[in-house]
C-alpha cells in the first residue's frame, strides 16, 4: 500500500455571512475531497498545543508524528535547513519577514508579496549595511537570519509573528527578553528602516527564533521511503530534519498563482517510486491571512481538482489523509487552535456519516476528536 497525506495549509474556518453562513470549505467545489470524505472515514484533529505556537511549524510536525513538545525550538531553525545552512550550538536562527509599515503600524507581512528575486536583492543589501548576524534569501517575503547567540537561550525571548500584529504599532511588538542580544536584535529591526527605505520592503522583522532540532528519520520511525512536495521553507525543513527527499516542482510558488497541476503530477510520480508523500499547498492560508475569501475558495477547488483528482485517477492504489494543518479563519485572519477536520481514505473502505469534506460533517465522523500525533497511526494502521 502507498500513502499521501495531503495538508491544505490554513483551510478551516468559520461561518461567514456572506456566504449565506457557510464555510470556505462548505462553499467550495470539491467532489474530490466529497468522495474521498464519503468513501473514508473522518473526525476532528487537534492539530496544536498549549504553551506552544499556533502556527505550521507546531501542526505539521504533529501529524508526522513528532511530538513538538519534545522536539520544538523554534521557526528559524526548520526554515535555515531547507536553505542548506547547517546551525552550530551556538547559533540562533530567526524568520525574517520583509514588511511593509504605515504609520509606524505593520500595513502588510509578506511586503506585498515581494518577488523572490527583489527579496534576494534586498537580503544583498541588508548584509551589506547591517553588522550583526547574517541574512539568507528564502521565498519571497520569507528569509531567514542567523546569529551568534552570545549565551542568549532562545526560549528567553518573546517575539510576534508579523501577521499575528497587523495594524499595531511596532514599537509595541519589538523582541522582550532578560538578555544582552535583545536590544541588539530590536535596533537591528529598527536600522533596516533607514536601509531599505528605497526598496519595495520597509522593514525587516525577526521571529520564531530557535536553535537546531534533532529528529528520527522518517524511514527509521515508520520504515517507509518518503517524499515532500511543498513552496514553503517550513516543510522544506521539517523534511530536512527528519531525512526524507524534498521533491522539487518548477513553478510552485507557495501563493495563489503556484501551479497546482505540476504538484499533482510531481504527486502521482512520487508514489510510484516512493512508499509516502506529504503534500503541502500554502494557498489558502495566504488568503485566510489576506481575509481574501474567493481566493480561498478558489484555491481548495484547485487542490481538489488539480491535486487530489488527479491522485484519484491515476491508478495507483493508495490510501490518503487529507486535512488542513490548522483554521486561518478569513475573518481573523491569523491561525487559530480550533480543531480541524480530516478524513483518512482507502479504496477498500465503506464510510461513516460524513456527506463532504467541511468542518461541520467532521464532526459526525467515526474518529471522532483526535490529537494528531494519532494521524500517522490511524493512517497506516
Amino acid at each position: 500500500m502507498k500513502y499521501i497525506v495531503l495538508i491544505l495549509d490554513g483551510a478551516a474556518d468559520y461561518p461567514l455571512e456572506e456566504l449565506n453562513w457557510k464555510t470556505p470549505l462548505e462553499e467550495a467545489y470539491t467532489p474530490n475531497l466529497d468522495f474521498i470524505a464519503k468513501k473514508g472515514r473522518g473526525g476532528l484533529l487537534k492539530t496544536l498545543f498549549k504553551g506552544l505556537p499556533k502556527g505550521s511549524d507546531v501542526a505539521n510536525l504533529a501529524i508526522l508524528g513528532y511530538d513538538p513538545r519534545k522536539h520544538y525550538t523554534g521557526r528559524g531553525a526548520i526554515e535555515a535547513k531547507a536553505l542548506g545552512i547547517e546551525l552550530s550550538d551556538e547559533e540562533i536562527a530567526f524568520r525574517c519577514n520583509l514588511i511593509t509599515l504605515k504609520d509606524e503600524k505593520i500595513e502588510d507581512y509578506s511586503a506585498g508579496h515581494i518577488s523572490t528575486q527583489d527579496a534576494k536583492e534586498i537580503i544583498s543589501i541588508l548584509n551589506k549595511e547591517l553588522d550583526i548576524g547574517r541574512f539568507y534569501a528564502g521565498v519571497s517575503y520569507r528569509n531567514i537570519f542567523i546569529v551568534d547567540a552570545q549565551g542568549c537561550d532562545p526560549k528567553m525571548l518573546k517575539s510576534t509573528p508579523p501577521h499575528e500584529i497587523l495594524g499595531e504599532p511596532i514599537s509595541q511588538h519589538l523582541i522582550r527578553g532578560e538578555c544582552s542580544l535583545v536590544d541588539k536584535l530590536n535596533k537591528l529591526m529598527i536600522d533596516s528602516i533607514e536601509v531599505l527605505k528605497k526598496s519595495k520592503a520597509d522593514m525587516i522583522w525577526l521571529w520564531g527564533q530557535g536553535k537546531k532540532l534533532e529528529l528520527e528519520s522518517f524511514e527509521n520511525k515508520y520504515g517507509l521511503k518518503a517524499g515532500v512536495i511543498s513552496a514553503v521553507d517550513l516543510i522544506k525543513g521539517i523534511a530536512g530534519y527528519a531525512r526524507m527527499r524534498v521533491i522539487e516542482v518548477e513553478g510552485a510558488t507557495g501563493y495563489y498563482d503556484t501551479d497546482y497541476k505540476a504538484k499533482g503530477k510531481a504527486a502521482v510520480d512520487s508514489i510510484k517510486t516512493l512508499d509516502f508523500a506529504y503534500i503541502h499547498v500554502e494557498a489558502p492560508d495566504e488568503a485566510g491571512h489576506e481575509g481574501n475569501v474567493e481566493e480561498k475558495i478558489r484555491a481548495i477547488e484547485n487542490i481538489d481538482r488539480e491535486i487530489l483528482g488527479m491522485i484519484l485517477d491515476s491508478g495507483v492504489e493508495v490510501k490518503i489523509a487529507a486535512l488542513p494543518d490548522h483554521a486561518t479563519p478569513i475573518k481573523v485572519r491569523t491561525h487559530t487552535a480550533d480543531p480541524v477536520p480530516f478524513i483518512i481514505y482507502s479504496p477498500n473502505d465503506k464510510g461513516d456519516e460524513i456527506k463532504k469534506f467541511s468542518e461541520r460533517e467532521a464532526i459526525f465522523g467515526s474518529f471522532g476528536i483526535r490529537n494528531a500525533l494519532e494521524l500517522m497511526q490511524l493512517l497506516l494502521s
